[in-house]
């Protein structure tokens, strides 16, 4: 077998390993498989890069830096929390958009004439989505808030945008992919992206961050037609076909257009103030008895179930629970923590059985014949206000409808608001209880008192 049958052969082995992860990543019980077929995968794909690519100068520092990029990425795929994932996820989708332009903008001298439109789309897309992406990331590192900025001069800034980047592109081609322009191009795609993400944020943001994972398969993927590399094609398509249908299915599931996340009128609406200070907080020893006689209790976890890492107590509450007989089901909204499948891969990581987690269509008609709900966090996504308050940055958003439960018992360290910013009017209704506090060490005493509890 010759060099480039074999290099072929190998390619395919590759492109079957990411095919086969992408399809068991859509079962949480088969996940950790798939992700490790795409691990292997993207192994074999970048030796066989190193191997078969003809004249590779500079292969110590080529070899160096990959042992870096591997360093970086168990290192820092070892040490995060759970609560800053969607802050590596969406800083590592934008590293991938970036890495893609960069090397479209350094193929562009020596392209051809049918891939010079997939090297300048490559540059532009993975462009905007490092842009986007990195304002995803310092927003959700809350070291920006960007909500007053929506508006008419955001619209205004990103038409003049496009229309330079256009400007730009149509004078590369002309002057015969121009180097300098090429990369004009870049940098206004790159402000562009940062301009688009800028003003969104609550439950929002978990949408945006899928389809800026989008933008970085289509730019690899094009980036695979300027290489003439088979494989970044197939791997592109992949994360770029995926990413756009979860984007689509979150969008539906909020019951949300993609125009309307992006472009909606609650963009740069300040939040509105519902709440009073009267609340009705509880003891966990309260709570530990409302629960051990409950006949049917669902959990809710949030956001604040993530910052306590308090995934193993609430596995420890559940099973004590269901010893005593008691129901229990665990409400996931699709949007809830800061990313896609943030709460599924929290329980899963306490071993919590998966026919234990419904979603939001199947758990809501639940609420109404429930006695007691648990909600860890979770502000935004149970919020009322998203039904009625038609100023609120949540106005339409389909919610968790624990409010129709006999009890609600809200876990939270104060009265502060969620990610969005809005005042939860569910708090201060009469049949809600606040156990205030650590979300770990609140339910690390329900452990004890129901344990306590003969």
């Amino acid at each position: 077998m010759n060099g480039s049958a074999l290099e072929q052969g190998f390619y395919m082995v590759a492109a079957t390993l990411f095919v086969l992860g992408v399809r068991l990543m859509g079962s949480p019980a088969r996940a950790r498989m798939g992700n490790w077929f795409l691990a292997v995968g993207m192994v074999l794909a970048l030796g066989i890069t190193v191997v078969f690519v003809p004249h590779f100068d500079h292969m110590l520092v080529v070899l160096g830096v990959m042992g870096l990029g591997v360093v970086a990425g168990v290192w820092s795929g070892r040490r995060v929390r759970m609560t800053a994932m969607p802050q590596m996820v969406a800083l590592f989708n934008g590293l991938g958009g970036g890495a893609a332009a960069l090397v479209a903008a350094g193929s562009l001298p020596s392209v051809s004439h049918l891939t010079q439109w997939p090297a300048l789309l490559t540059m532009v897309l993975g462009s905007l989505s490092f842009g986007g992406s990195a304002v995803a990331f310092m927003k959700l590192q809350e070291w920006i808030s960007g909500r007053k900025y929506g508006g008419l001069w955001r619209g205004a800034g990103l038409a003049f945008l496009t229309l330079a980047v256009l400007w730009c592109l149509y004078a590369g081609v002309q002057a015969r992919l121009d180097l300098m322009a090429g990369v004009t191009a870049m940098g206004g795609a790159a402000l562009a992206g940062a301009l688009l993400a800028w003003p969104i944020g609550g439950a929002d943001m978990p949408v945006v961050i899928s389809l800026l994972n989008a933008l970085t398969g289509l730019s690899a993927a094009a980036t695979g037609f300027v290489l003439q590399n088979p494989l970044l094609i197939i791997a592109g398509t992949l994360v770029g076909a995926s990413g756009t249908i979860l984007t689509q299915q979150m969008s539906r599931a909020m019951h949300r257009s993609l125009r309307s996340v992006i472009w909606g009128s609650h963009v740069g609406q300040t939040a509105m103030s519902t709440v009073p200070e009267a609340v009705h907080p509880i003891t966990a020893d309260d709570v530990a008895m409302m629960l051990r006689y409950a006949r049917k209790v669902i959990i809710v976890p949030g956001y604040g179930l993530a910052v306590a890492r308090a995934q193993l107590e609430v596995k420890q509450v559940s099973d004590l629970l269901e010893g005593f007989g008691v129901e229990v089901l665990f409400g996931i909204h699709p949007v809830a923590g800061r990313m896609p499948g943030h709460m599924n891969v929290l329980m899963a990581e306490a071993n919590v059985s998966y026919d234990r987690l419904w979603e939001m269509e199947r758990i809501n008609p639940r609420f109404r014949e429930t006695d007691v709900v648990l909600v860890i966090g979770a502000n935004d996504v149970t919020n009322p206000a998203a039904r009625t308050a038609a100023g609120s940055p949540l106005y339409g958003m389909p919610i968790l409808n624990v409010d129709q439960a006999g009890t609600v018992i809200v876990l939270k360290r104060s009265m502060g608001r969620g990610f969005a910013g809005v005042d939860n009017p569910l708090y201060q209704d009469p049949k809600t209880r606040m156990l205030f506090g650590d979300a770990k060490n609140s339910l690390a005493t329900l452990v004890r008192e129901l344990e306590g509890i003969a």
